[in-house]
């Protein structure tokens, strides 16, 4: 049964590589470049696993991930934080925002389909 994963990522070129390889392995996927969108979007859409870059414009991924985790709906739903910026003590921050995983980019192909399989 295929999974409902929204996806949230700035760069184009990331957003179409996680979005292809989540449908590649049959899941429904919401693709959103903002993350003042995703409240409203996750509510509608109702996913089964949130996918999240940390630094987006206008809402950091920080700020999402506490959103997520503190909105009633979504609260349940696990969050896999996507990032670059994967200095000393940026894992134990994210986690600690909310995220249930951590992937640094760029991805390692089979690390981040096993971290959704994991999640899912």
């Amino acid at each position: 049964m295929a999974k409902r994963v929204l996806v949230v990522e700035d760069n184009e070129l990331n957003l179409k590589l996680f979005c292809d390889l989540l449908r590649a392995h049959g899941h429904d996927v919401l693709p959103l470049r903002d993350g003042r969108d995703v409240l409203a979007q996750a509510r509608e859409f109702a996913p089964d696993l949130v996918i999240t870059d940390i630094h987006l414009p206008h809402v950091s991924g920080y700020d999402l991930i506490v959103s997520l985790k503190g909105d009633d709906s979504l609260s349940a739903v696990p969050i896999m934080a996507v990032t670059a910026y994967a200095g000393k003590g940026d894992e134990d921050r994210i986690r600690a925002a909310g995220a249930d995983a951590y992937v640094s980019k760029p991805i390692s192909v089979l690390r981040f389909v096993e971290q959704v399989n994991a999640l899912l």
